[in-house]
């Protein structure tokens, strides 16, 4: 497949400078790595604007651009919900209420405030469910880089996992946290650069954006939906069935805007290791509000390519079509066939090392969190208590090649899907979920007990497994996709869908289980062991920021006010 793609040579020497790079930095951080605490949180030094162009570009990996850029062919503008509805208002939460507690409370990981507000069961249960969705997350971008390497270089698709591990492995060994945040801010430039000029070349090929409203309200008809249908966000939310995505305003505002959304901006250590990882409280909460920013409008640099590219397919005269992958399309090869189709040489290799950087972001990320909850929140905690700083630094560092090795196999179960954001939203539906329920009630709840969270969490958990056993998407055949109980009770439109739901059922359950069993067991912690951990008990943040501009309050309001303002243009 690679013949159609004009590769040169100054394409591959990108590509290589750029691996050069990357392995540099974390070659000049090794020798900073002297502690566990260097190793695995980056020594609590880095500047706000370091840490907030992190924190998003550690989720800028494959879930954004294969995925969102698949979605975007598959559902249409409505994949801009994922941003200015599932993601804004969480980040804004985070750094205004959950940031203080996380930061404040001394804890060097999610699980570990887990154990200080509830008991030591419940952080166990949710540092081993964690490190499982981490190395998935880490597969999914492993995986989307070794076809993305297929797809455009001819690569042998085994071969692209190996050397995609390699690189990864290579400078997080060295560099450890400090490594995978420096060189996630460089790929959050390199992605920009690389993908402004496909949104340019693809909208002024198709004619710009009334030209491809008009030719995607063809690809609404022609599905049988209304016209608006991939070019609109709440209009087609009325019904399940007027959409493409197969949801309702409630599935959408319920199941995305606050259970997947929260639980994913607010619980996940993945991207609140970055904030953690900050120099002070204020840079702390001024973290995700930073990313905040940017966020917003990636939905330009990642969906409208993938509108794009469903427009191409349906035109037979265009040249371009997606790939057939199980009785649909391929949406994952969006932006690999993007860009083989428009890239020249040069511009294909910035192209190409954008995507690499931005799957290399992804898998960092994930190993980074990883290691830190391997080591701390089990290794240290219930393998090998009481030993030296040194030892959980060599175990930090070990724990990082064996993140690497089991999300080789990751990868290939990701390869079961067509669209890899639907099975990454099936995995928060399991984990982040009914942690958000248990978070919430623990920190402004002080009645909440260990019990009631370890048993909420289980029940919660069980509920999303039952739901997904129990229903499946339409014409799905593989048992990862749900039915897998023998008996399908409901079938979804689609894959998203279901996740939603199955988000739903699994936080009202573990919200409600948490509360009654709370109010049965008996609340063991006083109201000095909760100050700094629920928000009742704690002192109000008193910030240090010199401007009225630079203060959280003031930053959350201008973000927000922005968000609102997207929506409602494109409403």
């Amino acid at each position: 497949m690679s013949e159609s793609f004009n590769i040169g040579w100054i394409d591959y020497t990108i590509m290589g400078v750029y691996f050069v790079f990357v392995l540099g930095i974390g070659w000049a951080l090794k020798r900073y790595m002297k502690s566990s605490s260097d190793f695995l949180m980056g020594g609590k030094s880095i500047p706000a604007w370091i840490t907030g162009l992190a924190f998003i570009s550690t989720n800028l990996g494959a879930l954004e651009v294969i995925g969102m850029a698949a979605s975007g062919a598959k559902y249409g503008m409505a994949t801009t919900h994922f941003y200015w509805v599932g993601a804004i208002p969480a980040m804004i939460f985070l750094g205004l209420f959950m940031m203080p507690f996380y930061y404040g409370s001394k804890a060097r990981s999610v699980p570990e405030y887990l154990k200080l507000r509830f008991d030591e069961k419940t952080r166990g249960f949710n540092a081993i469910s964690f490190a499982v969705m981490t190395i998935f997350a880490s597969g999914i971008s492993m995986y989307a880089l070794a076809m993305l390497m297929e797809t455009l270089l001819g690569w042998d698709f085994n071969l692209s996992i190996l050397i995609s591990a390699v690189i990864v492995l290579a400078y997080t060994y060295l560099g450890g946290l400090k490594s995978a945040i420096y060189n996630e801010v460089l790929q959050f430039f390199l992605i920009v650069i690389g993908f402004l000029p496909l949104v340019f070349l693809g909208l002024k090929n198709i004619g710009g954006w009334d030209s491809l409203k008009l030719s995607l309200e063809n690809v609404a008809l022609s599905h049988g939906y209304q016209a608006g249908a991939w070019t609109e966000t709440w209009k087609p939310l009325g019904s399940p069935s007027e959409n493409p995505m197969g949801v309702e305003w409630f599935g959408v505002a319920m199941g995305l805007g606050f259970v997947l959304s929260f639980g994913y901006w607010c619980t996940n250590f993945l991207v609140v290791q970055r904030a953690m990882a900050a120099g002070s409280m204020s840079a702390a909460r001024k973290t995700p509000l930073i990313g905040a920013i940017p966020k917003m409008f990636i939905p330009f640099l990642v969906i409208v390519p993938g509108m794009i590219a469903i427009a191409l397919t349906s035109d037979p005269n265009s040249g371009f079509a997606l790939p057939a992958k199980d009785g649909s399309y391929d949406y994952d090869k969006v932006i690999p066939m993007m860009l083989g189709h428009y890239f020249p040489t040069g511009v294909l290799g910035l192209g190409l090392t954008a995507l690499m950087a931005s799957f290399m972001s992804g898998m960092a990320g994930n190993v980074t969190a990883f290691n830190t909850v391997w080591t701390y929140d089990i290794y240290q905690s219930y393998i090998k208590p009481g030993q030296s700083d040194k030892h959980y630094l060599r175990v930090g560092q070990l724990a990082t090649v064996f993140g690497v090795l089991v999300s080789i196999g990751a990868a290939y179960v990701a390869a079961m899907f067509n669209n890899v954001m639907d099975f990454l939203q099936l995995i928060f539906a399991f984990i982040n979920a009914p942690l958000f329920a248990t978070f919430l009630l623990g920190m402004f709840w002080k009645r909440a007990t260990g019990h009631g969270a370890f048993t909420g969490l289980l029940s919660g958990t069980g509920a999303a497994a039952l739901h997904h056993g129990l229903t499946a998407p339409a014409g799905a055949m593989a048992l990862i996709k749900g039915g897998w109980l023998g008996t399908v009770v409901h079938t979804y439109p689609s894959e998203m869908a279901q996740n939603f739901w199955t988000a739903i059922f699994a936080w009202t359950t573990c919200f409600v289980v948490t509360i009654v069993i709370s109010l049965v067991t008996r609340r063991v912690q006083t109201d000095e062991d909760l100050k700094g951990l629920v928000y009742s008990l704690t002192p109000r943040v008193r910030d240090d920021s010199r401007n009225w501009y630079e203060k959280p309050v003031w930053m959350a309001i201008i973000v927000g006010a922005i968000a609102l303002v997207l929506s409602i243009i494109f409403w």
